[in-house]
This record gives structure tokens, sequence and C-alpha cells, in this order.
């Protein structure tokens, strides 16, 4: 599997566990799209800054070569699915009420 596979197939994973597993639903709230617009502009900077310096590398046969500041697109997919499956996680827990020791 590519990276582009992979961070496309993690998108809608991301997605759908929001949506029907967790049932946070935060990909339906404008917060959420403020705040990952936030996001967005930082990861895009430290995107830039790691790829453009030659610290992160990607195999060119794993990814479509469309870059964004530097670092493929399919590291805005890939930083979409972390923050999305993180933050609907946040919630899902929070509801719950994690007992802490």
């Amino acid at each position: 599997m590519t990276y582009t596979q992979l961070a496309l197939t993690m998108t809608l994973v991301a997605i759908l566990f929001d949506l029907y597993g967790t049932r946070s639903k935060i990909v339906t709230r404008k917060s959420f799209w403020n705040a990952y617009g936030i996001m967005l502009f930082f990861q895009l900077i430290t995107n830039w800054w790691l790829t453009s310096r030659g610290i992160l590398t990607y195999a060119d046969d794993a990814i479509t070569g469309m870059r964004i500041a530097a670092a493929p697109v399919e590291d805005l997919f890939f930083g979409f699915a972390m923050i999305t499956m993180t933050i609907s996680l946040w919630i899902y827990w929070g509801k719950k009420g994690v007992q802490r020791n």
C-alpha cells in the first residue's frame, strides 16, 4: 500500500470513526473546522521545515508528487486523520467519564 492510499484510507476511516464509532460528530461542527484551520497552518510550517531541509524524505513511488509547502499533499490527509481521531476519542472518553486514579 502506498502512502497515498494509506493517507486517503485513514482519512475515510477517521471520518467514519467520528460519525459512527465514537459518535462525536466533530466533523459536522464549525468549531472543529476553525480549530483545524489553525492546526493546518502550523502543520504546513512544520512540514515545510522538515521536508525542505531533508530531515524527512519520501519515496517517489509512494506519493503522488504533488506538494504543498515542500511536503507531499498526502501529509495533509494523514494529519487530518490523526487530528480527527484524537479529538473524537478525547470527546468520547470525556463523555464516558474515564476514571482517574
